[in-house]
């Protein structure tokens, strides 16, 4: 049986991923929660990652941070209608953010797009990405 998840302090996330990348998660979570009123869930982080920390309404996931040793990640996952929506604004992203979209693997429910970020240079690319998932609604 898989133990229960134990949420992370501020403290023990800072601990795993190190400073740096801390403020850089605790300013994404900041850019999120001022444009959308979400539901918050930690979970276990799967193989890969320590700690997984969703944004979720209504039962629809807007997007994901990955925790584990020094390292952090943003996930988006775009369906059918979100990656035309994404096709029709390539110009509009970096090529930094292209490179990610163009070699992230496409599944049955939509192109997994993961980014490990390790500053804030590509928020507006994040910021776009989430409104192609959905309006902002604050």
């Amino acid at each position: 049986m898989k133990e229960a998840l134990q949420i992370p302090t501020p403290e023990t996330l800072e601990n795993l991923i190190g400073k740096d990348l801390y403020n850089i998660w605790s300013s994404l979570c900041q850019l999120i929660e001022q444009k959308y009123n979400m539901e918050q869930l930690w979970n276990h982080g799967g193989k890969a990652w320590k700690y997984e920390y969703k944004y979720r309404r209504g039962g629809k996931t807007l997007c994901a941070l990955y925790a584990r040793e020094q390292t952090f990640g943003f996930m988006v996952i775009l369906g059918k209608d979100e990656r035309a929506k994404f096709e029709s604004q390539r110009a509009l992203f970096s090529n930094e953010t292209l490179k990610i979209y163009d070699e992230a693997t496409t599944f049955h429910d939509g192109k997994w797009v993961m980014f490990e970020l390790r500053d804030t240079s590509l928020f507006n690319d994040m910021e776009r990405l989430l409104s192609i998932k959905r309006k902002p609604n604050r």
